[in-house]
């Protein structure tokens, strides 16, 4: 196996709240272990077009606070063919960079292992999502922070919902993972949570119907997982026409929910797992993604990783269920 000398970073994919902290924790870990450091800016299309940079502890000052990425982002369309990641590969190689450390989500994790596989590259995943959709970690970065942001927005649409007695349907992010719709929902004290992960079969809006909003209630809230087709505007249409009684408004969270400073604990969270990222090449590890589980750093296969099944737990279903009585 090569020795590792010079480690490279790239964030790929939406951006998170505490990637700047993962970066800054890469690379300050890698300098004190005597390794060199590059960044990669704007994801894999950043490597395909050579635009890497030596990085000392200067360029990570003053970042943790931040959030977005100082690396930028993007979605490479090139990487995913052969030829792209053909050419990646030459200018990472051209570069100097031995190893790579990817912080991103499903997709650019999935972009890694098949990137290691096809050079035998070292890559190391960290998990950076909002949609906290990545198996073997509890937690991913950035999810946190857009849990408080959304928490937040709730709480001021409470106010509005409740003076005018109106029924909020209230959309976030996570199309295909209902981790910010559900728990969001817990902690604002919303009436319902309609998320993609419901296998019942059941009509999640004729549900909130029938158990009864407004016996008790002057207002209620209902925060849905965003979809093309069945998003917080389908299900307001569909209560609009179906009970015309009710007053009915939308509010579409957006991109809001990306932005930010990180929280205490991303900040915290991805201080570790970028340590953790290192401690990892040290040891050999190679093709992993760094999570945490019962509050430990654990070494996680990128096939094990993004495999599309981590579900919200239905204990949760059923806290916000017996709540919002």
């Amino acid at each position: 196996m090569r020795k590792i000398e010079t480690i490279g970073i790239l964030t790929s994919g939406g951006d998170a709240p505490g990637m700047n902290a993962a970066i800054r924790a890469i690379t300050r870990a890698a300098i004190a272990n005597g390794f060199r450091v590059k960044g990669i800016y704007r994801g894999y299309d950043g490597l395909i077009q050579n635009e890497i940079v030596e990085f000392s502890t200067e360029n990570v000052s003053n970042i943790i606070q931040r959030g977005g990425t100082i690396l930028k982002t993007a979605r490479s369309k090139e990487f995913e063919t052969v030829e792209g990641r053909q050419k990646a590969y030459e200018n990472m190689t051209a570069a100097g960079i031995d190893a790579l450390v990817v912080i991103g989500g499903n997709g650019s994790l999935s972009g890694a292992r098949i990137f290691a596989q096809e050079f035998d590259v070292p890559c190391i995943g960290l998990p950076g999502t909002i949609d906290n959709d990545l198996n073997g970690t509890d937690l991913t970065i950035g999810y946190d922070t857009t849990l408080n942001t959304i928490m937040e927005c709730v709480d001021k649409i409470r106010d509005t919902a409740t003076s005018h007695e109106r029924i909020f349907f209230v959309e976030v992010m996570g199309r295909d993972a209902g981790f910010l719709a559900q728990n969001s929902a817990i902690a604002a004290g919303a009436e319902a949570a309609i998320i993609p992960e419901d296998s019942t079969g059941a009509d999640q809006l004729e549900h909130f119907v029938s158990r009864g909003i407004r016996k008790s209630k002057n207002s209620s809230i209902v925060i849905v997982s965003e979809s093309p087709k069945c998003g917080a505007m389908y299900y307001a249409d569909r209560l609009k026409k179906e009970h015309p009684e009710f007053d009915v408004r939308v509010s579409i969270l957006g991109h809001l929910q990306r932005g930010g400073s990180p929280s205490a604990g991303d900040r915290i969270l991805a201080s570790r797992l970028g340590a953790g990222a290192i401690n990892a090449l040290m040891e050999g590890q190679r093709n992993v993604m760094i999570g945490i589980r019962n509050d430990e750093i654990v070494y996680v296969p990128f096939t094990s990783a993004v495999k599309s099944n981590k579900v919200v737990k239905h204990e949760l279903v059923d806290v916000l269920s017996t709540l919002s009585i």
